[in-house]
């Protein structure tokens, strides 16, 4: 039975459908709901200058993408593409993605996608009218699974979102700190930090410190690894994305705690001082193509005094906090040289 699955490119496996296919959901997550929410707001702040037409087409564009089954067939194609999934199963899975999104959510769409998508793949070429059979059991179980699992898991999820989120309005400082290491850890892991912010549905205060932790590991890190890596990763990293590191983390745990010190650090000015918020979509991005910084825009409305406090508390911050704290550890020997270094290859 292994041998027969593994012919079919089935490993069962945790890490295959945990860190390679929430990896692959975020792509399908940029490519249709964030992207779609940049260019919606883009266009709403393009209205409010007189520049109507061209604001409203924005606004169109950006609607659209976001759509649900837009964004879950974004999220169908993309994991089956990460499963490597053969041609018939990854264009199928594009239905299966958007019948789950719009059952159940981002969740939904991640079910139903990895159940149609494993169970095409173990039809496929068994029959000789597979061009029929492949696409109808993908499609089929994909739209089972979303109805019959989707639902259940997505409001399991939300629900778990909400009470983190009213948590952190009760105790924004302790909360505030927590949402901030775990998120920010889990950006920088090989899993997908917007994709868990999504379909939580993290919102508010506790989006804004998940924002503030996730920009701390960034930042961090670019900062904190410019001796090693120079401007292209200072670039890299505080534009693109701290998972850069993860294998410099696993040799040396100890380079992480810098940039974590930060987040935890800042996520109570964020929750109780300055009451930061931002949404879902922006939760999980920290600097990653400043879209964390745009939803918190959108969240709290443009003026220049939340764009100072973007600056200082996204940005400037966690640089100087993150490098006080890896000085201090490359001073005492726990860090040292090349430790944070980039292997791009």
């Amino acid at each position: 039975m292994v041998t027969f699955l593994r012919k079919k490119g089935i490993s069962l496996s945790l890490k295959e459908y945990v860190i390679t296919a929430l990896s692959y959901m975020a792509l399908g997550l940029f490519s249709s709901l964030i992207i779609g929410l940049i260019i919606k707001t883009i266009g709403e702040q393009l209205v409010t200058i007189d520049m109507s037409t061209i604001g409203s087409y924005m606004i169109d564009m950006g609607s659209f993408a976001m759509d649900a089954k837009i964004m879950g067939g974004a999220i169908g194609v993309a994991i089956a593409y990460g499963l490597k999934a053969p041609p018939l199963v990854l264009f199928s899975a594009l239905f299966a993605g958007a019948f789950g999104a719009e059952l159940g959510g981002p969740a939904g769409s991640y079910v139903a996608t990895l159940f149609a998508t494993e169970f095409g793949k173990l039809v496929y070429q068994t029959t000789r009218i597979d061009i029929i059979i492949t696409p109808f059991v993908t499609i089929f179980i994909g739209f089972v699974t979303g109805s019959l699992i989707g639902k259940p898991i997505d409001s399991f999820m939300t629900g778990f979102g909400h009470i983190i989120n009213w948590a952190t309005e009760q105790q924004p400082f302790i909360m505030g700190i927590i949402v901030a290491v775990l998120m920010g850890w889990a950006l920088t892991a090989p899993i997908s930090s917007v994709a868990i912010a999504l379909m939580l549905g993290l919102d508010g205060l506790a989006a804004g410190a998940a924002t503030i932790g996730c920009s701390a590991q960034m930042i961090g890190f670019a900062v904190s690894s410019y001796r090693d890596n120079g401007i292209g990763g200072l670039l890299a990293q505080g534009l693109g994305t701290s998972m850069l590191q993860v294998a410099n983390i696993i040799k040396n745990p100890l380079i992480i705690l810098p940039p974590t010190i930060a987040g935890a650090v800042l996520a109570p000015f964020a929750t109780i001082v300055f009451q930061l918020t931002n949404n879902p979509s922006g939760a999980g991005m920290g600097t990653s193509g400043l879209v964390g910084q745009m939803m918190t825009f959108e969240s709290m409305g443009f003026s220049w005094h939340i764009l100072w406090l973007i600056i200082g508390l996204h940005i400037i911050a966690p640089a100087i906090i993150s490098l006080i704290f890896s000085e201090w550890f490359i001073k005492k020997g726990w860090i040292k040289p090349g430790d944070m270094k980039i292997m791009y290859q």
